[in-house]
C-alpha cells in the first residue's frame, strides 16, 4: 500500500479527543451537581450521546448550535461529527471551567459562549449555514423553539431534546388531545419528526418524565400567513378549545365573517382544523385588520 492510500485517520481536532476523564470526573471534579433553577438534567452515556449526535443528520460543513452543554457529553459527539464548528452557550460558569479542557482539545472547532440563551442572537453566534443540537433546559425550552420557528428557514434542521409531552404536542395531528397552538406553529414552519426516545432514568439526576428527541427541518414551502396574526388565531381557538370557532373566535372580531370568508363551518372545533385552515383563518384576519 503506497503511503497516499493509507487511511488518514481521524482529523486532529477528534484526534485530540482521545483519553478524555469520563464524564462522572468531570461532575466531580467541578462540583456540576445538576441545579434544579438552571432546568440541568445531565445525559452522561456517550452511547446515547452519540446517537442524538447521529440523528441530526449530516452536519458535514455546518455551525452546530448547542444550548446548556453541562460536562459536554453531546459536545463530545457532535465534535466526532464532521461539523464546521460547535458554538456551545452556557451560562452556568462551572460548567464553562469543566469544558475549557475540551475546548483546548478541539483544534479551534469549540466555541464557549458565557450567557443567557434567551438574551442571545445565536445567529451572530455561528455562521451559516447553521443547525441547533441540544438537549434543552426543560424550563425554556418552549420559548427557544418559537424563537427558532420564527426564523426557521436561518437553519439547516433543530435537532432538540424535550420532555416527552412536548414532543407529543408538536408532532400531534388533529383531532388527537395533544393537537394544540404549539402543534400549528410547528407544523405549518417545519417537518417534525421524533427521532429517539429516551427514559428519565437515563439522565443524572432522573427529571420526572421521558424525553424524546425531536428533529425539524423548514419546510420549503410553508402555508402562506404573518406570523403575529397566525399566533392571535391559534391562541384565540385554542384557548377555548372545548367551545364551536364561532364563540373561540370571538376576540378577533366578527367570528363569522371570518369563517364564512374562509369555508369554515362555525359549528367545527380548534381540533378540527388543519394547518392549511389555519393559515386561511390567519390571512383573513389580516384582511378584516382585526
Amino acid at each position: 500500500m503506497r503511503a497516499d492510500d493509507a487511511p488518514a485517520g481521524p482529523p486532529p481536532s477528534q484526534a485530540g479527543l482521545a483519553g478524555l476523564p469520563p464524564l462522572r470526573a468531570v461532575i466531580a471534579e467541578y462540583g456540576l451537581a445538576a441545579r434544579k433553577s438552571l432546568g440541568q438534567h445531565f445525559l452522561l452515556d456517550l452511547n446515547l450521546t452519540a446517537r442524538i449526535a447521529r440523528a441530526a443528520g449530516d452536519l458535514s460543513g455546518l455551525s452546530v448550535i448547542e444550548i446548556g452543554p453541562g460536562p459536554g457529553g453531546l459536545t463530545r459527539a457532535l465534535l466526532a461529527t464532521p461539523a464546521a464548528c460547535i458554538v456551545a452557550v452556557e451560562r452556568d460558569r462551572r460548567c464553562l471551567a469543566a469544558l475549557a479542557d475540551l475546548q483546548e482539545r478541539a483544534g479551534g472547532r469549540l466555541r464557549l459562549v458565557a450567557g443567557d440563551a434567551l438574551a442571545l442572537d445565536d445567529r451572530t453566534l455561528a455562521p451559516a449555514p447553521r443547525a441547533v443540537v441540544a438537549n434543552l433546559p426543560y424550563n425554556i425550552a418552549t420559548v427557544l423553539l418559537l424563537r427558532w420557528l420564527q426564523r426557521i428557514a436561518d437553519y439547516e434542521s433543530l435537532t432538540l431534546m424535550v420532555q416527552r409531552e412536548v414532543a407529543e404536542r408538536l408532532t400531534a395531528s388533529p383531532g388527537s388531545k395533544a393537537y394544540g397552538r404549539l402543534s400549528v406553529i410547528t407544523q405549518w414552519r417545519s417537518r417534525a419528526e421524533p427521532v429517539l426516545r429516551l427514559p428519565a432514568r437515563a439522565f443524572t439526576p432522573p427529571p420526572k418524565v421521558d424525553s424524546t428527541v425531536v428533529r425539524l427541518v423548514p419546510r420549503p414551502d410553508p402555508e402562506t400567513a404573518a406570523w403575529p396574526a397566525m399566533e392571535r388565531v391559534t391562541a384565540a381557538a385554542f384557548g377555548k378549545r372545548r367551545k364551536m370557532l364561532r364563540q373561540s373566535l370571538k376576540p378577533l372580531g366578527d367570528a363569522e365573517a371570518l369563517l364564512a370568508a374562509t369555508g369554515i363551518a362555525p359549528t367545527w372545533r380548534a381540533e378540527d382544523l388543519d394547518i392549511a385552515a389555519f393559515a386561511a383563518l390567519a390571512r383573513a384576519v389580516d384582511r378584516q385588520g382585526a
